[in-house]
């Protein structure tokens, strides 16, 4: 199903309506149709969203959710800052909610490994805490994904973990 703006409605103050095209016209889009979105020129991604398909819209969604800091997503922001959509409202929530659950899987990521580095290192989280400079409330705040721990923190985490790893594993690794 193909979705086209009523020719009489882009002349008029009033947000565009959407109509079913004749499935026989052309499409601009049609050299696009078989490439992925993320390899789209920006003047497709701007016929793409003034075109009114609801497909093509899909589309540009699911590329969005996959990278929503990629080329497509910068493209998305360029088409919709030049001009009024009605479709920009949509899409611009798309990349919003997008970005959001991106930024909540890293910190979530992020968690995990905290969680594996203090396991590794064999040391309470108060002591580990402690060894990386930082308050137990804070590290919980990492543990639980709320927040994320700077690089510094990171490497300094690593490096904790490492040291106390290779001290059991010597420990382990004398004769009794």
């Amino acid at each position: 199903m193909t979705l086209a703006l009523d020719a009489h409605d882009a002349h008029d103050d009033a947000a565009p309506t959407v109509r079913l095209a004749a499935e026989a016209q052309p499409s601009a889009l049609i050299a696009y149709q078989k490439k992925p979105v993320e390899f789209w020129p920006t003047a497709a991604v701007r016929l793409a969203v003034e075109s009114g398909d609801l497909e093509v819209w899909q589309r540009i969604v699911v590329a969005l959710r996959r990278d929503p800091y990629g080329r497509t997503a910068r493209q998305v922001e360029e088409v919709l800052e030049a001009a009024a959509y009605g479709i920009g409202k949509a899409l611009f929530e798309v990349l919003a909610r997008a970005r959001a659950d991106l930024e909540a899987d890293e910190r979530a990521d992020v968690a995990r490994q905290i969680h594996a580095l203090i396991d590794r290192s064999g040391l309470s989280g108060r002591e580990f805490a402690s060894r990386i400079g930082t308050s137990g409330d804070d590290l919980a705040a990492y543990l639980a994904g709320d927040v994320s721990p700077s690089a510094a923190q990171m490497v300094r985490m690593r490096r904790l973990s490492d040291r106390f790893a290779r001290m059991k594993a010597q420990r382990s690794a004398r004769p009794e």
